[in-house]
């Protein structure tokens, strides 16, 4: 199922995996002085400090945000594609983004290209006007 999925960006991995086990692992490790301090619920304690109640409910939740993200994101995903088709033609993906967008994806000027500065960040003219002129002041001015 993985296979069919762009996850450049390791959001998966980010998001979902560290989280449930984040989220988890307080369910084991929950110390009950730090619990009783900002928990309304009194007694809580993790699973290795004999309690297991917290661990239920960090279960319960994790599972209850998994099937709320599928729900909606299937909707969103859905809705979606009634405007426009979800994922590229395969001919498209084979050609690259340099050719269907006009641009390469991640270039880090690493495989033998040079920075061009005319062309990238503040140096080109479509930034001109928020270039400071000569004279004029940078950061805030106080006059006392």
């Amino acid at each position: 199922m993985t296979q069919n999925v762009d996850d450049t960006l390791a959001v998966f991995y980010t998001h979902a995996v560290a989280g449930i086990l984040g989220g988890l692992l307080i369910g084991l490790f929950a110390e009950p002085d730090l619990c009783e301090l900002i928990l309304p619920v009194k007694n809580t304690k993790g699973a290795f400090y004999g309690g297991g109640s917290q661990f239920v409910k960090q279960l319960v939740a994790a599972l209850f945000i998994i099937g709320w993200n599928i729900l909606s994101t299937t909707i969103i995903l859905l809705l979606i594609r009634i405007l426009i088709p979800l994922r590229m033609p395969q001919e498209q993906l084979m050609i690259g983004d340099d050719a269907v967008h006009g641009e390469e994806a991640y270039a880090l000027w690493g495989d033998g290209e040079k920075y061009d500065a005319t062309q990238h960040g503040w140096h080109n003219s479509a930034h001109v006007e928020m270039l400071a002129q000569p004279g004029d002041a940078r950061g805030v001015t106080i006059n006392l």
